[in-house]
């Protein structure tokens, strides 16, 4: 490895990390792995820093903190059908290079919000049961 790789990496480590999060058991893991990939790239070609836009790493248990210090946060996608709105509105760093196509991304959306968005939606969650099954 080259020395001025190495300052590089030096200097950075004690101020950055880099966080893995595996979606669940289901998904292709050649597919996850690949878009993960991608969008890592994406946002170091278009410098983003996700401190700058609300997302920035705390170090803190943020279930402590007040509503108003928590509305300082932006959340990710906590549901199925916020992330097909998030994957709908920004893919286009997907489709660089042929890795997707549009049409690959525009079936997914599609199948996933038809397939499982309603399918979960019209059902009461097993927690719900849990919570008022014997009121």
């Amino acid at each position: 490895m080259d020395d001025w790789l190495l300052v590089e990496i030096s200097k950075m480590s004690s101020s950055k990390n880099f966080e893995f999060r595996p979606p669940d058991v289901t998904c292709n893991p050649d597919l996850e792995l690949a878009v993960q990939l991608m969008a890592g790239i994406d946002g170091i070609q278009k410098k983003i820093d996700p401190e700058e836009l609300g997302f920035g790493s705390v170090d803190a248990d943020v279930f402590s903190w007040s509503d108003e210090q928590r509305a300082a946060i932006k959340p990710l996608p906590t549901s199925l059908d916020d992330a097909l709105k998030a994957l709908e509105d920004d893919h286009a760093f997907l489709c660089q290079n042929r890795v997707f196509s549009e049409e690959l991304i525009e079936i997914w959306i599609e199948h996933k919000s038809e397939e499982e968005c309603d399918q979960v939606r019209q059902r009461p969650h097993p927690y719900e049961m849990q919570m008022y099954f014997d009121v």
